[in-house]
C-alpha cells in the first residue's frame, strides 16, 4: 500500500501525514509536489492540512488549480482513493470532488483543541477499522471549518450514508456545545457518493500515538490499508 503526500506552498502539515504513515503505519510514502502532473503510482492520495498557497482567495481556491489537482481528480475518477485533512478537505471542496464548503468558523475565531467525533458509517474504506457509533477523540486546527450545503444537498448526504464524521461530546450526544465551529448537522466529515474520496476537518495524523494524547486517527489510516489489502486478495 503506498500512500502519496501532496505538497503544497502553504502546507503544513505535510510532515505529520507522512511520519504518521511512515513510522508509525509503517507503509510505503512519498511526497508529491503541487507542480506534480503524475502520482507516480500511488495508492492512496493524502491532501494535507495547512494554508496553500497563503488561503487567498478562500481557502483551497487557489490551490485547487495546482497541476498535481488534474491527476488527483482523474485519480478519484477511477475509483482511487483520497483523503483531504483541514485544508485538504478545503481543496476537495473547491475541486468539487466532495459536494459543499467550508467558510469561517461560527464565532469567527481560529479554535485549535480536541474533539470528540462519532463515527457514522464504517462501511467506508476510511473507517472500516471503526465501530458505528465510536466516538473518537481527534484534535482540530482551522479557522474556516463550518461545513455547509444546500438543503438538498444535506439530504443527499444523509440519504446517502455520506455523512462519516459528526461532532459530539464524549458520550456521543450531538449537542450544540459539542460543535467547535457550528458546522451544519455537526458534520467534521464526508466522502463522495462512490465513497472513495473522504474530508474531514480533524487532524488524524496528529492522534496517531499515545503521546500525542490520542491514537484514534491510527484507525483511519488502518482502514485504508486494511481496504487495499481485501481489494488485493
Amino acid at each position: 500500500m503506498r500512500f502519496g503526500v501532496v505538497v503544497f506552498p502553504g502546507s503544513n502539515c505535510d510532515a505529520d501525514a507522512y511520519y504518521a504513515i511512515r513510522d508509525v503505519l509503517q507503509q510505503p510514502v512519498e511526497y508529491i509536489w503541487h507542480r506534480d502532473n503524475d502520482l507516480h503510482g500511488v495508492d492512496c492520495v493524502i491532501l494535507p492540512g495547512g494554508f496553500s498557497y497563503g488561503d487567498y482567495l478562500r481557502c483551497g481556491a487557489i490551490a485547487r488549480f495546482s497541476p498535481v489537482m488534474q491527476a488527483v481528480e482523474e485519480f478519484a475518477r477511477r475509483g482511487g482513493l483520497v483523503i483531504g485533512i483541514c485544508n485538504g478537505f478545503q481543496i476537495l471542496c473547491e475541486a468539487h470532488l466532495l459536494p459543499g464548503a467550508l467558510v469561517r468558523n461560527e464565532g469567527l475565531r481560529f479554535v485549535c483543541k480536541h474533539v470528540y467525533l462519532r463515527v457514522e458509517n464504517t462501511d467506508t474504506p476510511f473507517t472500516n477499522q471503526c465501530r458505528r457509533g465510536e466516538v473518537l477523540r481527534i484534535p482540530i486546527a482551522h479557522g474556516e471549518g463550518r461545513y455547509v450545503c444546500d438543503r438538498e444537498t444535506l439530504q443527499e448526504l444523509q440519504a446517502n450514508n455520506q455523512i462519516i464524521f459528526r461532532y459530539c461530546d464524549s458520550t456521543g450526544a450531538l449537542t450544540k456545545e459539542s460543535n467547535p465551529n457550528g458546522s451544519l448537522a455537526n458534520i467534521a466529515g464526508i466522502t463522495n457518493e462512490r465513497f472513495n474520496v473522504m474530508g474531514m476537518m480533524p487532524h488524524p495524523e496528529r492522534a496517531c500515538e499515545a503521546m500525542l494524547g490520542s491514537e484514534d486517527g491510527l484507525k483511519i489510516f488502518q482502514s485504508i490499508v486494511h481496504s487495499a489489502l481485501a481489494v488485493a486478495r
